[in-house]
């Protein structure tokens, strides 16, 4: 039985942060006719645990559009429904108006003090947790340490198959520019690759190497530094992890460890949890059955009990840039024995919110020289002036790019509707309510609305869950986890889930705010049509705020071959010369080097590069704090 006492909490805080998103929406984003719903979180509180489930109220759903609540609903008896009227809202010091002092911690809406709420002076929602002094923002934590991984062969379960496209894999142009290049292999029985690994590859379902990985895999194995170009979903990850695990076997050295510190052979950089987890997961699995030791280290996790992991001896170390600077500060981990440095999603990782942890890294006093170790770096987009800040950290390295780089798949069938922005929600629920929420992902700007979207739609007996930044660490596994394996049929977020996430039948991607470059959105909806299966992309264009992308999103709908509706021809017209994303024509990345000579697989000379000016990355917000 559950306590009395942990039952009251529980609906404390329910009222508590339900009654802050009500507010925030309305006085924020003025979404039309809203009126707030108790929900219960089976797991823990508003905007945690597995989900919302919705309580008494039943929507009425018809010709795409949903009736809201009644507004009178107030909290009643059972303690659950924490709207109430704006009158007892005020009355309770809920809103903080005007500088009034209110009851609870926060600052107060619209520049005053007081309410329990995580409103800051300009009305914006703050993170949990907030500090009730000097409104010094702070994230929860937690003690949290993840379940132990398996380590039979149920780890191969799960897998994306490859579809009905595939084969057209084999007809992508392929262009390798620099000097030496190794020929590529045709099967996986041709690489040379340990018979462990080829055994572990078809246990994956792996049929046959991909265009990036049939040449990455001879690239890595010879030794070559490698800058990586291809299309979302077309096996990067496989791409390096599988030759790495190969030279690492073959050419065995001894694996160093102290009592004061750890040196890890290869280090794997990611600039999120979510895909760190993933390539962990995948390194394991390709070195099933090996003496191969992997450990991941990110942000959320009891660092005591990374730091144990690392100290048994690691091979292969995946991270997330905070993390691994934070143990490397602490002397806990050295790269004295690096061999591979592995950056995976490069282009963010060099982007201005990464950079100077990696510069931090990269200057370490332990860091072997660049001759001295291979540097691999893979994305979908490589601008040119993330080229040209990787350049620093590779050592004559060759460039791979399959496809038409930067573009986006082109077995994900694009849509674009206008909608103006206090639109989107009835279009959003007309869209599920059409096509299903199966495995459909939603992706947003703010994580404010990531959890406020969850909500709204579980009101309307959607089962859909959140993963933002601001969520716990367990929170945020137990998310992905629940949406990977079907329990939530629909997935609301932010950037966090915007990158690299191989995640099985999503079905349909729908940018419900468009992103703030037109990379991230080749990145957004690469979540579905992986592996030459068919995926489906709905975006919601406002014409007040996504202007500046008009004209590289004519072009990657041109590259596709998809349609393009009249209006948003209209708008690329009417756009500024210069977009205030991007700049035109640098979404996707071709090797900036001039060669001279150059033919296929034959040496070439380095001319010098062309004389520029070279924009810095425009400054992004970085979505992980650790």
């Amino acid at each position: 039985m559950i306590k009395f006492a942990q039952v009251e909490r529980s609906r404390k805080i329910f009222r508590t942060e339900l009654q802050q998103s009500s507010h925030l929406i309305m006085a924020e984003d003025q979404w039309d006719n809203l009126d707030c719903i108790s929900s219960i979180d089976p797991g823990t509180n508003f905007g945690r645990g597995r989900g919302f489930v919705p309580l008494k109220y039943e929507p009425k759903v018809g010709n795409g559009k949903v009736d809201n609540p009644d507004s009178s609903i107030h909290d009643k008896s059972n303690g659950f429904n924490a709207c109430g009227s704006k009158r007892q809202s005020l009355e309770r010091g809920w809103e903080g108006n005007r500088g009034g002092r209110g009851l609870g911690h926060g600052r107060g809406s619209r520049g005053g003090r007081g309410g329990p709420s995580h409103f800051d002076g300009g009305g914006h929602k703050a993170r949990r947790g907030d500090s009730r002094r000097g409104g010094i923002t702070e994230k929860p934590r937690e003690a949290y340490i993840p379940p132990e991984p398996v380590d039979d062969d149920s780890m191969f379960a799960g897998g994306i198959s490859t579809g009905m496209n595939f084969d057209k894999y084999d007809i992508m142009q392929v262009n390798v520019t620099g000097e030496n290049v190794p020929i590529s292999i045709k099967q996986f029985e041709d690489s040379g690759l340990r018979q462990l690994l080829l055994d572990n590859i078809h246990k994956s379902g792996y049929v046959r190497p991909t265009p990036v990985q049939k040449h990455a895999i001879p690239i890595v194995t010879a030794g070559r530094d490698l800058m990586a170009c291809a299309q979302t979903g077309s096996g990067k990850t496989a791409a390096f992890l599988l030759p790495i695990i190969h030279v690492l076997l073959n050419d065995p050295k001894e694996l160093v460890v102290t009592t004061e510190h750890c040196e890890p052979q290869v280090v794997i950089l990611s600039p999120t949890r979510e895909l760190a987890l993933q390539i962990f997961t995948e390194a394991r699995k390709f070195a099933h059955g090996s003496v191969i030791k992997t450990v991941v280290v990110y942000g959320g996790v009891v660092s005591n009990h990374q730091i144990q992991r690392t100290m048994t001896g690691c091979h292969i170390l995946v991270a997330t840039p905070g993390r691994l600077l934070d143990f490397v500060n602490k002397g806990r981990i050295t790269f004295s024995s690096l061999r591979f440095l592995v950056l995976d999603e490069a282009d963010r990782m060099l982007d201005m919110g990464f950079m100077p942890d990696i510069e931090r890294l990269m200057g370490h006093p332990t860091m072997v020289a660049s001759d001295k170790r291979q540097t691999l770096m893979f994305s979908a987009t490589f601008p040119e002036e993330i080229q040209r800040l990787a350049g620093e950290f590779l050592n004559n390295y060759l460039f791979l790019a399959v496809g038409i780089v930067g573009s986006a798949c082109s077995d994900v069938e694009q849509h674009f509707h206008l909608v103006p922005k206090f639109e989107k929600r009835s279009k959003l629920t007309e869209i599920i309510v059409k096509e299903g929420c199966e495995k459909t992902l939603v992706f947003v700007e703010q994580r404010r609305t990531a959890d406020f979207i969850a909500t709204y739609l579980s009101e309307l007996d959607f089962p859909t869950t959140s993963i933002h930044g601001d969520r716990l660490q367990r929170e945020r596994e137990e998310a992905l986890a629940d949406f990977k394996s079907g329990r939530m049929g629909v997935l609301v977020a932010t950037a966090v889930a915007a990158r690299g996430l191989d995640i099985k039948n999503v079905y349909h991607v729908i940018n419900y705010d468009m992103p703030h470059s037109i990379d991230e959105y080749v990145h957004r909806i690469g979540r579905t049509g992986r592996v030459g299966n068919r995926g489906r992309a709905t975006s919601f264009y406002d014409a007040e705020v996504d202007a500046p992308l008009a004209r590289d999103l004519i072009k990657i709908l041109q590259q596709a071959d998809q349609f393009i509706p009249s209006w948003l021809k209209e708008a690329a017209s009417n756009a500024v010369n210069v977009s205030s994303y991007t700049r035109p024509g640098h979404f996707g990345g071709k090797d900036f080097r001039k060669f001279e000579h150059q033919t296929d697989g034959s040496k070439s000379t380095l001319a010098s590069v062309s004389d520029g000016s070279c924009n810095k990355p425009q400054l992004l917000e970085p979505e992980e704090e650790w």
